[in-house]
């Protein structure tokens, strides 16, 4: 089932090649990711984008890393962040032409030196920015000097009732009663049950 976040999509969609780096904060599990790499991404594609046009990359993910040379188990083993050179490397191999190529890259903090490499990007006038980070430096509020003046904060919330009722299939009241009691988490959202939610919210507590 999708969840409506059209409010934080139309803020990406006006902030289409601005010459920014659009970043996307917000606290662990509220749907930055989905919003990027799904709502956002097919946003692209339906506006005419080639797909391979548009790079998506996690890093947090072991088969994004795999492409570029990098493993994630050696990286947690080693705790150090992901190689910036064997990144741009990647990402040099992908931009094929003068057109605009669209990066979406999610837990960008996990990439070693990130603040000087998105900086580089900025001097591309193909490539068009996107990223997403959750750890405390990144919700910090000095992210955005990292860039030079050119971050463009997107800060994302859980779902709001109206959200929260495009994915609800009784009426509003009843909605408004559970959204109460267990909140906007989208993962808790489309879980089935008062067992299932309470444990997805005891997990996220634990993490």
């Amino acid at each position: 089932m999708e969840i409506r976040r059209d409010f934080y999509l139309n803020k990406l969609i006006k902030r289409k090649n601005n010459g920014m780096i659009k970043v996307i904060t917000g606290i662990r599990r509220c749907g930055k990711s989905y919003l990027l790499n799904n709502l956002f991404y097919h946003h692209l594609l339906e506006s005419g984008v080639d797909a391979d046009h548009i790079i998506r990359f996690a890093f947090d993910s072991a088969d994004d890393l795999y492409l570029i040379g990098e493993s994630l188990i050696q990286i947690e083993k080693e705790k150090r962040g992901v190689d910036p050179e064997k990144f741009m490397a990647y990402i040099r191999s992908k931009v094929v032409d003068n057109q605009m190529h669209y990066l979406l890259l999610d837990e960008v903090q996990l990439l070693d030196c990130f603040e000087a490499v998105l900086n580089g990007y900025l001097r591309k006038e193909n490539m068009d920015v996107y990223v997403t980070g959750s750890n405390a430096k990144f919700l910090s509020k000095d992210i955005i000097t990292e860039f030079a003046g050119r971050g463009d904060e997107i800060h994302m919330y859980p779902l709001s009732f109206a959200e929260f009722m495009t994915a609800y299939s009784g009426d509003k009241y009843a909605g408004l009663s559970e959204y109460m009691l267990y909140g906007g988490i989208p993962l808790v959202v489309l879980r089935n049950g008062a067992n299932e939610k309470s444990t997805a919210l005891q997990s996220l507590f634990d993490e």
